[in-house]
């Protein structure tokens, strides 16, 4: 780097020879001209004289570009976008089916439900007259049972009343014997006795 540097320096500082004055006393031509006119100048891509090249490399990366993205990127993006839309698709397929269980699934249930609110009711009706058929059985035994004891006490009442009433016809007549001994002397029997209360009632 400084060797190069030098070299420059000294290149520029050596003096250039002035040519030596044409016959005819022309004036000397200078080189000024020559390197302008080798040059164009300007910025290059707005340079008209490089607009055919600058086309025809546009052309090319452009056509480029395009089999890039018609054969590369655009079918990925398509593929990408059709699994998606599938990968959607089966989503919403989904998602109906499991609305179309959930729906079964409650009316299933409400269905249900119901069955069972009527087999309740069923079941209580039922019960209901199965012990009301229990009860009238139960009350006609009952009443049977005590109609039967009834009788059995009436019986019972009738014979001990009956039995009461020999047992007190027993007594009047003896105690009217004793008495009628008593006041009269004479000996009256139980039986004479018996038939006079008798005939006394009668």
């Amino acid at each position: 780097m400084s060797q190069s540097t030098l070299v420059v320096a000294q290149a520029s500082t050596t003096e250039v020879p002035a040519p030596a004055p044409a016959q005819g006393g022309a004036a000397p031509a200078t080189t000024e001209g020559t390197g302008a006119e080798g040059g164009h100048g300007g910025f290059p891509p707005m340079d008209a004289h490089s607009f055919p090249s600058q086309i025809f490399w546009l052309v090319i990366f452009f056509a480029l570009l395009y089999l890039l993205m018609s054969k590369v990127a655009l079918p990925r993006m398509e593929t990408v976008l059709k699994n998606r839309h599938k990968a959607i698709e089966s989503d919403l397929s989904k998602a109906s089916a499991l609305k179309r269980e959930t729906e079964a699934a409650i009316q299933h249930y409400e269905k249900s439900l119901a069955d069972a609110r009527a087999n309740a009711q069923g079941i209580a009706t039922e019960t209901r007259a199965k012990v009301a058929a229990e009860i009238e059985t139960e009350r006609s035994a009952l009443e049977k049972t005590l109609s039967a004891k009834l009788a059995e006490a009436d019986s019972r009442i009738s014979a001990t009343k009956a039995k009461a009433m020999q047992d007190v016809n027993e007594v009047a007549a003896e105690t009217a014997a004793e008495i009628v001994s008593a006041l009269t002397g004479a000996t009256v029997s139980k039986e004479q006795a018996a038939k006079a209360i008798a005939g006394l009632k009668g």
